[in-house]
């Protein structure tokens, strides 16, 4: 049980990343830089969508490495409900301010504040609210000349952080959608998050909304 909420406590707010190539000529202040943010602000910001996602979580110093898949949705601001339907079926839900973690194969829900696991904005939780990127993060673009379909877009904490270290964000250059989030710890743990079958359309407001089960344990965690 401490395994797997640890795994979930990692989505929520420490995940992934790539490496720590920082070009000189890439940096948070070239108009390189501003443009894509501008247009990854366009594309998201309060904007509602849906997508399918993989994920793969590693613990470095336990060489552990877990993968798990489903559906998430997003609205803004701060509103996610991850679906995780591979290996296990539980859901992860906030309404912007709760956060509940339902696991159903153990009759359980935990539930918190979701400021305290999501105001980074890592694991992917700032594509409820795009707005924590400028806020929370400075940012360069990552060159990949092996690569010319996708613009990768680095972030790196302006306050020094013991939870993340940098963010990457890997952006599709045909229509500005992010198909990939990666972050990583000073530990050297990582998670990634790769996004297909992303559809922008108004999402009911009921369903990051949750109501615990009659009969299924709750816990708060603080």
């Amino acid at each position: 049980m401490k395994r797997k909420i640890f795994f979930l406590i990692l989505l929520l707010g420490c995940f992934i990343g790539f490496n720590d190539f920082h070009p000189k000529d890439a940096r948070a202040d070239t108009p390189g830089t501003q443009e894509i943010l501008n247009r990854m602000e366009k594309k998201y910001a309060g904007n509602d969508f849906s997508a399918d996602f993989h994920q793969v979580s590693s613990l470095t110093a336990l060489e552990i490495t877990e993968t798990a898949s489903g559906k998430v949705f997003f609205s803004h601001p701060g509103k996610m409900r991850w679906e995780y339907l591979v290996p296990t079926q539980h859901q992860i839900i906030s309404n912007g301010t709760s956060l509940w973690i339902y696991r159903p194969d153990e009759n359980q829900v935990v539930r918190g504040d979701a400021q305290a696991f999501f105001n980074s904005g890592a694991g992917g939780a700032f594509l409820s609210n795009i707005s924590l990127v400028r806020e929370k993060y400075n940012a360069h673009i990552e060159t990949n000349k092996a690569d010319t379909d996708h613009i990768t877009l680095v972030l790196e904490p302006k306050k020094e952080s013991p939870d993340i270290k940098s963010i990457h964000i890997r952006i599709l250059k045909t229509n500005d959608q992010i198909v990939q989030v990666s972050t990583h710890n000073p530990y050297g743990d990582t998670t990634t998050l790769d996004f297909w079958n992303i559809v922008f359309k108004k999402i009911e407001l009921s369903r990051f909304e949750f109501t615990t089960p009659d009969g299924v344990d709750l816990i708060e965690m603080n």
